[in-house]
Order: structure tokens, then sequence, then C-alpha cells
């Protein structure tokens, strides 16, 4: 798992802000060392995800695009949801992001940001479950049980004890939050999206803990009326 985190960490920094990168301006980017950017941008060159332009840099292939039609096509949700995180990172003018499990890994499907987000895109795609909304939210609602906790800040759950309060909290509330519990200074809010009457998926914002705590009641209040519209209308 964590050779396919790394690699889903390298396919994350390819966006259309930044469509294509270098060996040295990636390693510098993600903080890793050369030979080990290096390293996977030719793997995932060679698995036909990633393509050489003529100027030595990479970009993605469009075997990505093709993987990603399928998988949108399967799931007829999909595209809805899409146009619900565009719509959130606007109106709330953060990060937006729809998460979804693969088995009992917390997945990033879908992250836009506002222009004026004060903070920048994550690169995650897996994502630690309990110490992110999306993690407490789809385990709670799911049912599911973490084998371990991520201990990723000083507030970070570590303990059974405090996962079954955080569960009963979550399920009682109806949504998650994570105050600085997976990144410093940052601050998460995580809402269920329904799909044929199921938990399909989590869909919230990210923004700085100073933002959240700021203005969470309004940020919560705009973020679930923003979801309950979009379910609404299917």
């Amino acid at each position: 798992m964590l050779s396919l985190q790394k690699a889903s960490t390298i396919l994350g920094a390819f966006s259309a802000e930044q469509p294509e990168w270098g060996v040295r301006a990636l390693a510098a980017h993600l903080s890793v060392p050369r030979a080990t950017a290096h390293a996977y941008l030719a793997g995932l060159t060679e698995a036909g995800f990633l393509r050489r332009t003529p100027h030595g840099k990479y970009r993605l292939s469009w075997h990505i695009a093709e993987m990603g039609a399928h998988l949108t096509s399967s799931l007829p949700w999909f595209q809805d949801a899409r146009a619900l995180i565009t719509r959130l990172a606007l109106e709330v003018r953060s990060v937006a992001f729809l998460c979804i499990l693969e088995g009992e890994d917390v997945v990033a499907a879908i992250r836009e940001r506002h222009p004026d987000a004060d903070i920048d895109l994550p690169l995650d795609i897996y994502l630690p479950a309990t110490a992110t909304a999306s993690g407490k939210l789809l385990y709670s609602f799911l049912g599911l049980t973490p084998k371990n906790f991520a201990h990723c800040t000083q507030s970070s759950i570590t303990t059974p004890d405090e996962w079954k309060t955080e569960v009963a909290r979550v399920r009682r509330l109806g949504y998650a939050y994570s105050i600085e519990e997976w990144i410093p200074e940052q601050c998460t809010l995580a809402v269920p999206y329904h799909h044929a009457g199921q938990v399909a998926a989590s869909i919230g914002v990210q923004m700085s803990a100073e933002r959240y705590l700021r203005e969470e009641r309004q940020i919560r209040s705009k973020v679930l009326e923003i979801v309950r519209e979009a379910e609404e209308l299917h």
C-alpha cells in the first residue's frame, strides 16, 4: 500500500494548473529525493499512466482519461456530484472534496480549490480514516471499525474509546469534522452524499482552522444547504 500511496501522490500532483512536471521540480514540490521522483515517474510512464514530452517532462496519459471515463460511467451519481463539488468550492470559497471508500481505504476522488481559498490543494489521495472528517463519516455510517489509528497530529484520535465517542457524535449530528487532526492548522467538514437511499460518498470543505473556527456555524449551514438542495433535485 505504501508504494500505491506514493504513486497516487505523484499522479495527484498533476492538475490543470500544473499539467506537466520535470523530475527536479516534482522532487522539490513533494519534498522527496530526485531518485525517488524519477523512479516513480519512470514506473508510471512504463505502466501507461504518464507520457514523456519532447522536452523531457511528464504529463498524464490518455489512459488515465479512459480509466476515468469507465469509472464515472459505472457510478451514475458521479457527474452530479462533480458539479456539486464545483458549487461548494465557489460558494464557500474553499477547497471542496468528495471522498469514497475502496474497501477500507478513504480515497479523495474529487477536489477543487477556489482561488481565494486560504489553504493549498492537498495532494494526498489516500486519507487516514481516523484523522479526517470523511473517514470518520464514512466509517461511522457504514459501520466499519478501524484496524489502527493514524497519529498525524497531537489532536488525532488514538484510542478505541475516543473513536467510539466520535462515532456516536457523528451519527447523532449527521456530519463529521476534523479540527487539526490530519494537518496542523487545517480543518475539514464532511456530510454524507446519498444515492438510492444509501451513503455513496462524503462531501465537504477544507480550510484553515482559523477560518473554520471563526465561521463554523455559517460554513456548516451553507454546506448542508447546498448538499440537501442537490440531493432533492436528484
